[in-house]
């Protein structure tokens, strides 16, 4: 087997997927069979800079480099052959957020992430004026709001794109977005594959004369929808990803996409009546739709598969950054004792324990709330564990109480969809970083959601493998294989994941710890205003 690896990688038939996550960036390599054969990553973090959660965009390129070097280090390590370009590269990134540049190119202000809640005031009116919901976090919020503040950098603006789309403009000289990263941009029509042609027209009426220069369909990113041509890597690009100069221009790009559309993609849920969930530092559920729903929420996005289909979205700003703080705390406790135990180890271990703690926690509660939650209209975020004297604080309930906490806000987003519009699923697919860990996210969300939870073997992959699924669709669809086709034929046809059942006992225990942390919510809000 190790043989036919190194044959296949010296060939070059293989797709390469890079994806930049909220806390680390990720490089996969994957061969024609779509299985993933070596990988590279690199560790990054958002920083709280003048109120605003940013990355800088040197560490962008410092992270891409060296997850792709690492991604090389292991082919040379492991097989003992140099890196051989692949057929074709993907980029994906976290979605949303407001990357504003001049006609120069240079960045007009710093990188505001999805983490970002300060765009109350922004996205209310465009609700209103739409009559669709634009979450806080979308990347039109985000320049309405910088309108509103009347912000010297607006009257400058000659482009608008996301994470994804500006390294991918970066590499190819393209400014093109994947429909999927789109969406979170500006509302799409899934008819005509492209931006709302009204809702354009509305905000270019609402902010002339407001100080920006140009029309807003000049300054979105052109949208492309899975398998269209994105453009090639360009000399300069190649340069960006391998200052060594082993990468040659020339790859084909496939569309750059966003977390939530690699999230489909790497979960086979792209076909209607499917759903995934993708959890990391945040959470999100997707359900591909059959129909329109009934009516606008506010908990409830509207956005689309890679390939344009319309998806209900229910996004939470919070997941594991605070079950990861407090497994850096346990790990500093070992520590003290010269006990030396691995991350993959330490994480293994304190999830299992959660199993074994009551069903509801032991009366313990917890918000992880690194941020500002809209799902429970919180505009900042306070990580707060709480207990009753009589609570039962063991490390078990612990454990059990801190993993339900990642997973309560998704909850309250998705009875909207299960109850009030009586969407019917029959399983959910998990990917990302809680589900690393065999069993134990799983079998909790099974029971929070109420719904059979399936992770594949490649969930820990996460959007990396997404992208370079969607690389590989790009070379290898057939001329009318549509990408619900080729993953449901070429990709998943021998890999449905393993399934967990709800279990009655933790469903009822759920129950009981979402009544807690309902009525617990005014605490959250009182640490909010009162601790600064």
């Amino acid at each position: 087997m190790e043989q036919g690896i190194k044959e296949t990688i010296r060939a070059g038939k293989t797709f390469l997927g890079i994806e930049l996550g909220s806390t680390r960036i990720k490089a996969v390599l994957i061969d024609e069979d779509y299985v993933p054969l070596v990988s590279g990553g690199y560790d990054w973090e958002n920083r709280l800079e003048d109120g605003i959660w940013t990355y800088h965009l040197e560490d962008v390129w410092t992270g891409l480099q060296s997850s792709f070097r690492n991604l090389s280090r292991e082919i040379t390590d492991r097989y003992h052959i140099p890196f051989t370009p692949p057929q074709a590269i993907g980029i994906s990134a976290m979605m949303h957020g407001y990357l504003a540049f001049d006609k120069n190119g240079t960045l007009l202000a710093p990188f505001r992430t999805w983490r970002n809640t300060t765009t109350e005031k922004a996205a209310q009116v465009l609700s209103e004026k739409f009559h669709f919901n634009i979450p806080l976090r979308w990347s039109i919020a985000h320049l309405y709001q910088a309108i509103l503040n009347k912000e010297d950098h607006v009257k400058d603006i000659a482009f608008l794109t996301t994470l994804a789309g500006y390294v991918h403009w970066k590499l190819s000289g393209e400014k093109v977005l994947g429909i999927g990263d789109a969406s979170g941009m500006f509302p799409i029509d899934s008819g005509t594959k492209t931006y709302q042609r009204t809702m354009v027209e509305q905000f270019e009426a609402l902010t002339r004369g407001e100080g920006l220069q140009v029309r807003l369909g000049d300054i979105l990113p052109r949208v492309l929808t899975a398998g269209e041509n994105a453009g090639t890597l360009s000399a300069e690009g190649a340069k960006l990803i391998d200052p060594d100069g082993n990468l040659p221009a020339g790859i084909p790009l496939c569309p750059p996409e966003g977390d939530a559309g690699t999230g489909m993609a790497a979960t086979n849920s792209v076909a209607e009546r499917t759903g995934n969930v993708s959890a990391g530092t945040s959470i999100f559920a997707m359900v591909v739709l059959e129909k329109d729903l009934s009516r606008m929420y506010p908990e409830i996005d509207m956005v689309t598969t890679p390939s344009g289909k319309p998806v209900a979205m229910v996004h939470c700003n919070n997941c594991t950054s605070d079950l990861d703080a407090w497994m850096k705390l346990f790990n500093e406790v070992l520590q003290t004792f010269v006990a030396q135990v691995g991350k993959p180890a330490l994480y293994d271990a304190m999830y299992g324990k959660a199993l074994e703690g009551d069903a509801d926690g032991g009366g313990l509660l917890s918000y992880n709330y690194y941020g500002g939650e809209p799902i429970t209209a919180l505009e900042q975020g306070r990580p707060l564990f709480v207990r009753l004297p009589d609570s039962s604080l063991t490390l078990a309930n612990f454990m059990r109480t801190t993993l339900y906490s990642t997973m309560a806000s998704l909850k309250i987003g998705m009875d909207i969809l299960t109850e009030k519009e009586q969407i019917r699923l029959d399983r959910l697919l998990g990917h990302g970083g809680l589900f690393k860990t065999k069993g134990v996210g799983q079998r909790l969300l099974a029971s929070a959601l109420n719904v059979p939870v399936a992770v594949m073997e490649s969930a820990g992959e996460g959007g990396a493998w997404g992208i370079a699924l969607l690389a590989a669709y790009g070379r290898q669809k057939g001329e009318t294989e549509t990408l619900e086709d080729f993953l449901a034929r070429r990709v998943f046809a021998r890999n449905r994941g393993e399934s967990i059942k709800p279990d009655v006992r933790d469903r009822q225990g759920f129950e009981r710890f979402m009544e807690r942390y309902r009525a617990g919510l005014a605490i959250e809000s009182a640490a909010v205003e009162n601790l600064q």
